[in-house]
């Protein structure tokens, strides 16, 4: 059973940046093993799939919201996922979590098998 725990949240201006991370507990498997994916919600719409990155070879996909402003890392000996987050817009405000995929590929629509609790992003002057 992974566990995942994210961090990094917080209340930034526009223009301004972030970098979230995501943590990965997991008794047998390193979060390598697993596609890991970034999603966002705001109260009352679906989540939406922002930037996500295979296992192992660590190909990424972003979606277009974010491209170009995102960036999603690993860093396998800290065993955390990262979504750094340059030119932040008040419309970036959402609450963030990662989710895990241990069978299929990186992918920003449909289910994961694990996800975190999430960590809040406001941004506004």
């Amino acid at each position: 059973q992974l566990q995942l725990v994210e961090s990094g949240g917080g209340s930034v201006q526009p223009g301004g940046s972030l970098r979230l991370s995501c943590t990965g507990a997991d008794p047998v498997k390193t979060l390598d093993y697993y596609a890991i994916a970034w999603f966002r919600q705001v109260p009352g719409k679906d989540p939406e799939g922002i930037a996500c990155i295979n296992k192992h070879e660590g190909s990424t996909n972003y979606a277009d919201s974010v491209k170009g402003r995102f960036t999603i890392s690993r860093d396998n000996r800290k065993n955390t996922v990262y979504l750094q987050m340059n030119t932040l817009y008040p419309e970036d405000t959402a609450a963030y979590y990662c989710a895990a995929d241990p069978i299929g590929g990186c992918h920003l629509e449909g289910e994961y098998t694990y996800r975190g609790q999430g960590t809040q992003v406001t941004v506004s002057s």
